[in-house]
């Protein structure tokens, strides 16, 4: 498979890329990368060598778990949801056991990894786009169609897919990362940053 890839890449140029980043992305390609790309913001880089950790660990891409991150908190370790997500990838409460801290990164990496592998592997059938849309709006959300999705269901879907989409290729920045910025995730990266004190 990966000489397809190269090949694709190598035959056809930018097509050939887009084609590689769709099927890996829907999980019919799987090369599995150990280093975060270099798209994403300051905040969630800050982050890389853990978030390639926690990748191993899960065994999950880590480029997945960057676009999770990114879309999520931005890197920012303690912000919390009107719903009730809490810290680096917005888990939900029901998700720790008692007593964890959910506000740690490691645990709720962990919680959130591990949130996102059963997404992967148990209800999205390693179809990457599809677990994110399970991350953001449940394993039900899988088996409706795009249109029952909720609004932000839907834009989880669009940010989550091209953002990583272009981390699949290592492109060094993504039109969709940028739109998201622009769309309000800025603010939220200004957040991470003064948190994380790399303003």
């Amino acid at each position: 498979m990966k000489r397809l890839v190269l090949l694709l890449v190598l035959g056809t140029g930018g097509l050939a890329l887009l084609l590689a980043a769709f099927l890996v992305v829907r999980g019919w390609l799987n090369p599995q990368p150990t280093e975060i790309a270099p798209l994403f913001t300051r905040e969630v880089d800050y982050w890389a060598g853990d978030i390639e950790r926690w990748a191993q660990e899960y065994d999950l891409d880590p480029n997945l778990l960057a676009t999770v991150m990114q879309i999520e908190s931005c890197g920012h370790p303690t912000v919390s949801s009107s719903a009730g997500a809490q810290g680096l990838f917005q888990v939900m409460p029901f998700h720790f056991s008692e007593g964890e801290n959910q506000l740690d990164p490691d645990t709720n990496a962990r919680r959130g990894a591990g949130v996102l592998k059963s997404c992967l592997n148990d209800f999205a059938s390693g179809d990457a786009a599809m677990a994110l849309v399970c991350y953001n709006g449940g394993p039900g959300a899988i088996s409706q169609s795009y249109t029952q999705w909720d609004d932000q269901v839907r834009r989880y879907y669009m940010w989550g897919t091209g953002i990583y989409a272009d981390a699949l290729t290592n492109q060094s920045s993504s039109p969709t990362l940028d739109r998201w910025l622009n769309a309000g995730g800025g603010v939220l990266c200004q957040w991470a940053a003064a948190e994380l004190g790399i303003g």
